[in-house]
Formats: structure tokens, sequence, C-alpha cells
């Protein structure tokens, strides 16, 4: 009988690349997702009848207990969450409870429903926000700059928390920035490189940005997701920063996407201050020694690489809506 694992926010850009993962290694996938009246699963359409889909809600504590007693799950990856940080500051409180206080509903069914189980929370760079030091790792103090690092903060310690007071299996993954053709196009790389596409397709003629300066560790969310996994098949559970170890500027991400279609940023991008956020975080570079050293995970995708790819995936998808629009073109 296959092991069957739990996901929530399966419907996400890493929930389909787990889900993806998972099957290929012979798992029973089950994924939760929240009742609504618009279904929004394009990134796992793909996968069809091979996942089973379970109604569950992070604010609802009876809709988690029941969702893991029917997927009766050896793990569960607790991948739901408001996840867009600007929309924190719109949406602070909705943002804690999801975010949040979410991940002790969440622990708190599992504790009570699945105790055996090997619980994943996806912990965030953000929650280093201000840094203290560069690179961060596992030891590098938190200080978020941000309602959603805040909150990412609180599950990431709660998670601790119950690790050491119930002694369940629980994992946080501080991941940072990871992308794909998959990623909202709210993220500033997938504005970038769907941008870049439209320019070059005669879709768009200008990319309105912030704050070029800011610096992130992009990496390829089809290699994190497989850092999820590894966490999970250690006998002792800990926690550990996923990242490249390269920081890169918005800068730098507008000069390869646009050089992918051989054109020039500074001739598109337009600096708009009203995408600055309040309280910006400058620097974000992870240090993840200890998950090449105890996982043997290594990322295959650079930050080159994983910005072609998005932009190549971009322009397939828009090519269409430019023929229509200008015939022969």
């Amino acid at each position: 009988m296959a092991p069957s694992a739990l996901i929530t926010g399966i419907t996400g850009q890493d929930g389909s690349y787990l889900a993806e993962l998972l099957l290929a290694k012979g798992y029973r996938v089950v994924g939760m997702t929240r009742r609504s009246s618009t279904a929004s699963n394009e990134r796992i359409a793909h996968l069809g009848d091979r996942i089973e889909l379970i109604q569950g809600d992070l604010l609802d504590q009876a809709s988690l207990v029941e969702a893991i007693r029917v997927a009766s799950p050896i793990e569960i990856y607790n991948l739901a969450a408001q996840s867009f940080v600007p929309t924190s500051w719109n949406q602070p409180v909705l943002t804690g409870e999801f975010t949040g206080l979410g991940v002790t509903r969440l622990l708190e069914a599992v504790r009570q429903a699945a105790p055996g189980a090997r619980f994943y929370q996806a912990s965030s760079s953000e929650m280093f926000g201000k840094v203290r030091q560069a690179p961060q790792d596992e030891l590098t103090p938190f200080y978020p700059r941000s309602p959603y690092g805040v909150a990412k903060a609180y599950g990431h310690f709660i998670t601790v928390n119950y690790r050491e007071s119930y002694g369940l299996h629980a994992v946080s993954g501080i991941l940072f920035n990871h992308e794909s053709p998959r990623r909202g196009l709210e993220f500033v790389t997938r504005k970038v490189t769907d941008a870049v596409a439209r320019i070059h397709l005669g879709l768009a003629t200008e990319l309105r940005l912030g704050n070029l300066d800011a610096e992130r560790d992009w990496g390829f969310a089809g290699d994190y997701v497989n850092a999820m996994w590894l966490m999970l098949q250690r006998d002792e559970p800990a926690d550990y920063v996923v990242a490249t170890g390269q920081a890169h500027s918005v800068r730098e991400l507008c000069e390869v996407a646009f050089a992918r279609v051989g054109r020039s940023y500074l001739d598109h991008v337009v600096i708009d201050q009203a995408l600055v956020r309040p309280a910006e975080v400058d620097h974000l570079r992870g240090d993840a020694t200890k998950a090449r050293r105890d996982l043997g995970w290594e990322p295959a995708v650079d930050f080159r690489g994983l910005v072609e790819m998005m932009v190549d995936a971009d322009l397939e998808r828009l090519r269409p809506f430019a023929a229509g629009r200008a015939p022969g073109r």
C-alpha cells in the first residue's frame, strides 16, 4: 500500500511541484484546498486523477482534524498561507490568522489525529527581515519587517514548540525566495518575466517597479521541494535553511530577463514609488551549509537558468494572444 502524504496549499507553486515529486516516489498524494466559489487548480490540472483533493481550512480546527483523518498521512506538508508580502500590510489580521495561527491549528490537529506523522512547516527567509548577519543561517536572529514575516516567525516557533513539548516529528524549512513559471503574477520575478514577454510580443511597452536595488537569494521551486522531502526522511527532526547562497538585485533580474529577448531593461522599466514597501528588506542571502551536509541537497538550476526558463515559459504562454492581436507577427 502506497504511503500517504497530505499537502496543504497544493494548488500553489510549491504544492504542485511537491505533488509531482511525491507521485514520482510512489506516494498517495492528498491535497487540502479551501472551499471557494472559483476553483484555482490550473497548477495541478495536469496531474488529473493522480491526486486526491479534500476540503479543509486553516481557520477551522475541525476541518483540519477531519482532513488528517481522511488522508491518514505519514507525512504532512503545510504550504498553505497568505503568502504575498505586500498584501500582508493591507490584511495584517487575516495574514496572522492563516500564516501564524493556522499553523497552530494544524499542529494541534496533527497531535490529536496523527501524532506519529512527520510534519513540515514552510518557514520563510522573510523572518530575517532587517538582517543581523550575512549570509543568514539557522542561528541568525529573526527581525521580520512585514506582517507576513512576523506571522511566519510565529509559525516557525510554534512548530519548534510542538516538537519540543509533545515530541512531534515537526520540522521547518527556512526557504529563501524560490521561483518558477508557476509563480503568481503578483511576485516580482514573474511580474518581470511576464512583462518582458508582453513587451517583446508587442502586448505592452513598459514595466513599473519599485526598489530595483533590493537583493534576494532566488532559486528554483522544483529544487526546493526536494529539500522539503529530504527533511522528513531524517530520523532526527531539525530545521534547515534552503538557499543558493547567491544574492541578486531586482535590477539584475531585469537585466537577465530583458537580455533573453535581446532588449535592455533601461528602455522599458519605470520606477513607481507607489510600489515601494513601507519597510523594505534590502538584502537576503542564505547559508544552506547544514542542508548540504545533512541532506545532501544541492540546487540544480542557477539564477540565469531560472530567469531564462521563466521568460521562455511566458513567451510560449502569450504568443497565441500576440498572434490574435497582430496576425503574422
